[in-house]
């Protein structure tokens, strides 16, 4: 009884917090076509204001990639009313913070301030979409700036070009194919009329989504967005018709090399469905299941009993269009990279041809339920979401519902995603090796 007590109190407590992360939010349309999310959260004197444009490094011509995570400085350079360097200085002086991201698919850019200065930040915004000021003076500095930052975190970082290098043996058609920092030779070779035309094209308000949260006045806060915001254009409409990618029906193996490195690695990669599809969902439980944690299959396996692995993983990197699911192992010692794959994939079929236990399953279950909590924890993640789950999904309500995904799925579909898309004659198996001198 004392159990049944207990067990019955744990989930009336599970359930009521998974009620209080319920996020209220108001959404609609501006003449011009820009989307916008409103989120009221008062409990503290804080407002982020955010905007995601629908555009990634899959909207870049091939002959000029790295465009899209370029603007992402670029356009941090200043405007007609916001003089060159003085945009950081603006935020701070504030008491606020900001930063910008880019992927594949998406770029986002946001504020974070005290609640008084709000409309600061929706005239920030509004100024970077009105009014950027694109000249030959800032794409230089931000070339050189990009320069860097690819130097930095790719050339010189040990399995810095890993994402890479199976990106562009994944995808033989589709934009996915290279590399979201891009090319430096594309954007030395670019115009400047080149970066003043993708501007054009891609940051309009009806191709963007902005979205305040936190301590707000909607009322008030309305009134300031259509004067803001309002008068802008509208744009072209952005259409996309990306190629489609044959489905991989041999496998493929290759090599490639890094100079940073002296450990081998070994990636067994599969192409699966868009973030959208279901099968995404359970993939990201497949991904937890053999390495998640260290009281993971994968993990405890070959790197605490068998002594074979320094390092295991499983990820699905799930996006727009497409999704990347690999499995990643650096040896120890004399292990061979084909003993990694060997054992990896002896855990995979094991995942294909049987039902994985109740117990492992439930402890998949608290995991992303704790996930999805700690998801909208704060407002800047909220934010972020709210942007996420409008721009990429067309579904905001996923931002509360979207663990009920979860929820639904069942160790058959788990078998059943395994046996569809795991499959060795279905992927990619790259050996990132030691560069030597004389290669």
């Amino acid at each position: 009884m004392r159990k049944s007590l207990f067990t019955l109190a744990l989930l009336l407590f599970v359930g009521s917090l998974a009620n209080a992360q319920q996020v209220e939010f108001e959404e609609y349309d501006l003449d011009n076509g820009m989307h916008v999310i409103l989120h009221q959260d008062n409990s503290a004197p804080v407002v982020t204001v955010s905007v995601m444009y629908h555009v990634g490094a899959k909207d870049e011509n091939p002959e000029r990639t790295g465009f899209a995570h370029f603007f992402e400085h670029l356009l941090f350079e200043g405007t007609e009313n916001i003089p060159r360097g003085e945009w950081f200085n603006i935020v701070t002086s504030n008491g606020g913070s900001n930063n910008a991201n880019t992927t594949d698919d998406r770029t986002y850019y946001y504020e974070v301030f005290p609640s008084n200065s709000v409309e600061l930040g929706l005239w920030m915004e509004s100024e970077r979409l009105l009014h950027p000021v694109i000249n030959q003076v800032g794409v230089d500095t931000q070339n050189e700036v990009v320069k860097e930052e690819k130097r930095l975190r790719v050339d010189n970082q040990p399995y810095g070009n890993l994402l890479a290098e199976v990106k562009k043996r994944m995808f033989k058609v589709h934009p996915y194919r290279w590399a979201t920092i891009g090319s430096m030779d594309h954007l030395d070779a670019a115009t400047l009329e080149e970066f003043q035309a993708f501007n054009k094209k891609f940051y309009v308000p009806n191709n963007a989504v902005l979205v305040v949260a936190g301590d707000i006045d909607k009322p008030q806060l309305k009134k300031m967005i259509q004067d803001y915001f309002g008068p802008i254009p509208r744009g072209e409409e952005v259409v996309r018709d990306l190629p489609k990618e044959a489905p991989i029906q041999e496998a493929i193996r290759d090599k490639t090399y890094d100079p940073n490195i002296q450990i081998p690695a070994v990636i067994a990669a599969y192409r699966t469905p868009s973030f959208k599809d279901k099968d995404a969902y359970v993939l990201d439980m497949i991904s937890s299941y053999l390495s998640g944690g260290k009281s993971s299959v994968l993990y405890k396996k070959m790197v605490d009993e068998q002594k074979q692995a320094l390092a295991v993983q499983a990820v699905n990197i799930s996006q727009e269009d497409y999704g990347i699911y690999a499995l990643f192992g650096l040896p120890l010692g004399d292990v061979s990279l084909d003993t990694l794959i060997t054992e990896m994939d002896e855990e995979i079929a094991k995942i294909q041809t049987e039902l994985i236990s109740e117990r492992d399953y439930q402890k998949l279950q608290n995991q992303f339920e704790n996930q999805f909590v700690n998801s909208n924890s704060s407002i800047e993640g909220i934010a972020n979401s709210l942007a996420r789950y409008y721009m990429l999904y067309d579904n905001v309500n996923l931002i509360n519902n979207e663990i009920e995904i979860y929820r639904s799925i069942t160790r058959e579909e788990i078998r059943d995603v395994a046996k569809k898309y795991l499959n060795p004659n279905q992927r990619l198996i790259l050996e990132y090796l030691p560069k030597k001198d004389d290669q």
